[in-house]
């Protein structure tokens, strides 16, 4: 096997996301291996559940760097080059990242959207897709790009929207695929078989994705 990636997780909260990529990385054949998780809200409740794992953690508040952002990201960014990531995937991470930070890591820059993008960009995704009457809803593993939850597209995934949903049963199911596919789609990032060209990714043959995702599985 090739040297694993090094990968750093951005929480804002618990970190449940996090969680699902900590275990996949916990097999001795996953491609990548987390090596530190950032917050930056020194009271989330991932960075406990980080180092349960034995994960270094980090916190960077935001709010001690004011309105400026860049000073913020340049101090995240130092952490990572110090931790050595080779990619950042962001888990739950409640910030609005500045053009600087992305073109300094696109391409190695992954986030995971409660929605089948390019629908339901932003917030309350899943009040909006009841509301919108969809009989499809998911999930999203993309890069990242300057443009909010617009980065070209790694994987997604679906499941079906029941007469009976309310926004918290349909936020369940699809929190209950997130935490398949995001691991999924870092796999195939971290392994190479996802090949970024332009504005959209290429998917080398390898082993299927977990049953309910669309993209690569079909």
């Amino acid at each position: 096997m090739t040297e694993r990636r090094r990968v750093a997780v951005l929480i804002s909260g618990r970190g449940s996301n996090m969680v699902s990529l900590i275990e996949a990385a916990r097999a001795p054949d996953y491609p990548a291996e987390i090596v530190l998780v950032v917050s930056n809200r020194p009271d989330a409740a991932g960075l406990a559940r980080a180092e349960g794992y034995g994960i270094a953690t980090a916190v960077i508040d935001h709010k001690a760097y004011g309105r400026d952002r860049e000073a913020f990201e340049r101090a995240l960014d130092a952490r990572l080059a110090a931790a050595g990531a080779d990619l950042v995937a962001l888990a739950g991470f409640m910030r609005l990242l500045t053009p600087w930070f992305v073109e300094r890591w696109f391409g190695r820059l992954v986030n995971i959207h409660p929605a089948l993008l390019p629908a339901f960009k932003g917030l309350d995704t899943h009040e909006r897709a009841l509301a919108e009457g969809v009989k499809l809803h998911g999930a999203t593993v993309h890069f990242v790009s300057s443009e909010m939850d617009a980065g070209p597209i790694i994987a997604q995934g679906a499941v079906p929207v029941l007469d009976a949903d309310t926004p918290d049963s349909l936020g369940a199911r699809v929190l209950e695929l997130e935490h398949r596919l995001y691991p999924h789609a870092l796999d195939l990032v971290a392994s190479g078989r996802a090949r970024l060209a332009g504005r959209t990714v290429s998917v080398a043959d390898g082993p299927a994705a977990p049953g309910s995702l669309i993209a690569p599985a079909f």
